[in-house]
């Protein structure tokens, strides 16, 4: 044991220290782990590994470089694996219903790990959309000195010329069914699109909250920026193994860098970026851990106000290599300070805080991908928030890649019960343009799961539709979706909200420059329809672990989650 820890205050002295913890140490010794290392702090290295999809394929791997580096700097690195739904395999079926559940089964997880064992601090691998937050709640709940590295994303495909992604093979399915494409053209691309290991490229979930690892001060300085395949991932792996050391020997911890400025600062980049409406879900979800109140509609505020400077697909044109090779995380930060938008005194994982660390930025934006601050690609955030009395607590839309005679939509209603048969409907061409689709019962509870609404979406864009009709859902949109597209409407239907008592042909108005979702309906219209209300939609899900999340859930404005959270702490785990 060396000097810089003093393992008298770590919880790692539970099982590793004096007489009684003699049987705890020689299951150490069975593992090969030497006397020394016993007595060293103890680092979780928790990794969401698995062979479901590329975007965890190689964390495995790069966890091994953290391991080094937490031996390199003093500590004894202990790796574990915790679960991964992946949303691109889960799109589009039942097993969607899965995903945001698998947020709250990761952050747990990885806590009773940590608790079970008394690990000292945490290194967090996590590669696609839910395991991101689900690894950094964790580490706010635990409140223990905490580094996040994102496994980075995949390289781009190509075809005739073309970048292409994931993204383009899920319109190519619309085009498919619109005849605009053959089977042999539909085979070559699904083919070449995803070439690597890696999460999506394009600015969706998984690299929009990779950025905000980065933002928030988790993860260190440009760290989420480099692709899976890079060998260079190693260093920032071994990095984040040695920076994780200095924290314990600092005694800086999570709840140290995630405060309510660093959440502002994560809201900034999601907006810069045209990022996903997802961290309007998840940036709350962490915030609710430290016990800060920070909801849908606050990050929403943040959002307007921020300028989109950065262009990224699905409303741009470059993908996370492309941002990666422009200087990253890091440059989009130095821009937003040139605005006055950054906190600078936040705390970051490198024990310095962000305004120290922007300091040493040397790059400037290259005009292509990121564009200088003071010219955006327009003045307002990628993603509003929505009120009215349709949505009472809120909603959210992206808006990057739109123009302004897009903004506002008024329709008539063609209300669905399900994603599935509105995706049906959407296939048989059975609906109108100009038309609002609203999907509800794909709430949080109501679904259960609030699913992604990618299928519809983009075979709506596929079949040249995307502008023509707009669609509002109490569930969500993937990061990759395009168009006037709703989502987080709340109160839910399942909790009675006013979209569980919406019929076909009622006008439905919406307007992202306004923050405007309403329907023509008077307060005592929508008084007796809740009068009349038969309740919520009973689903197929009488028992087992989506039981279980839909009885615990809240709301989307809270960011879904189930427990108490951090305000309501009767103890520290590191106190123990």
């Amino acid at each position: 044991m060396t000097a810089r820890f003093d393992k008298s205050k770590l919880p790692s002295r539970h099982v590793t220290e004096g007489p009684a913890r003699a049987p705890h140490r020689s299951y150490f010794y069975a593992m090969g782990i030497s006397e020394e290392e016993v007595h060293q702090p103890w680092v979780g290295v928790a990794t969401c590994w698995n062979e479901a999809a590329p975007c965890n394929i190689a964390l495995n791997r790069q966890a091994q470089a953290v391991k080094m580096g937490v031996k390199k700097g003093g500590g004894t690195p202990r790796e574990f694996t915790t679960i991964t739904v992946t949303d691109g395999i889960a799109m589009g079926h039942e097993g969607m219903r899965s995903s945001l559940a698998s947020r709250e089964a990761i952050a747990d997880t990885v806590e009773l790990t940590m608790r079970g064992h008394c690990y000292d601090a945490i290194v967090g691998l996590a590669g696609c959309d839910k395991s991101l937050p689900g690894m950094m709640m964790a580490m706010v709940r635990l409140n223990v000195p905490s580094v996040f590295i994102y496994g980075g994303s995949i390289l781009p495909g190509r075809l005739n010329g073309q970048d292409v992604t994931v993204q383009d093979v899920f319109e190519a399915v619309g085009k498919h069914q619109a005849g605009n494409m053959s089977d042999a053209e539909l085979a070559i691309l699904e083919r070449v699109a995803c070439p690597s290991a890696g999460a999506c490229g394009g600015q969706f979930t998984a690299n929009t909250m990779a950025c905000v690892s980065e933002a928030i001060g988790l993860a260190l300085p440009n760290s989420s920026g480099a692709p899976a395949p890079y060998e260079s991932r190693d260093q920032y792996g071994e990095a984040s193994g040695v920076a994780v050391m200095t924290l314990i020997e600092k005694n800086i911890r999570a709840r140290d860098i995630v405060t309510r400025k660093s959440l502002e600062n994560a809201a900034r980049v999601v907006a810069c970026t045209g990022g996903s409406t997802n961290a309007g879900l998840h940036l709350p979800a962490i915030a609710h851990e430290a016990g800060i109140a920070f909801d849908l509609m606050d990050v929403c505020d943040i959002f307007r106000e921020t300028p989109y400077f950065v262009d990224l697909k699905p409303g741009g044109q470059y993908v996370a290599k492309d941002l990666y090779e422009a200087g990253g995380v890091p440059v989009v930060m130095k821009e937003l300070r040139k605005a006055g938008l950054i906190h600078e005194d936040c705390m970051t994982a490198t024990g310095r805080t962000i305004g120290e660390e922007l300091d040493i930025v040397t790059r400037e934006a290259d005009g292509r991908v990121i564009y200088p601050v003071g010219t955006p690609l327009s003045t307002t955030g990628g993603v509003v928030g929505l009120t009215g009395n349709l949505a009472p607590d809120g909603a959210i839309v992206k808006i990057a890649g739109m123009t302004d005679d897009q903004l506002s939509f008024t329709g008539p209603a063609r209300v669905f019960e399900c994603e599935e048969d509105a995706f049906e409907a959407v296939k048989k061409r059975e609906y109108k343009e100009g038309e609002v689709i609203v999907i509800r019962n794909e709430g949080p509870a109501g679904g259960p799961g609030m699913r992604e609404m990618l299928a519809t979406t983009a075979a709506l864009s596929g079949q040249g539709m995307g502008k023509k009709v707009a669609l509002i859902t109490d569930g969500r949109f993937s990061g990759a979706t395009r168009g006037f597209c709703v989502g987080h409407v709340g109160p839910e239907a399942a909790h009675g909200g006013p979209i569980a008592l919406i019929q076909n042909g009622d006008v439905i108005t919406l307007d992202a420059k306004a923050g405007v979702i309403s329907v023509d309906l008077s307060d005592e219209d929508l008084e007796a329809r809740k009068k009349a209300w038969a309740g919520p939609r009973k689903t197929i899900y009488a028992s087992g672990a989506l039981w279980k999340y839909a009885q615990l859930v809240g709301g989307a404005r809270q960011g879904a989650v189930t427990h108490p959270g951090g305000g309501e702490e009767a103890h520290q785990y590191m106190e123990l």
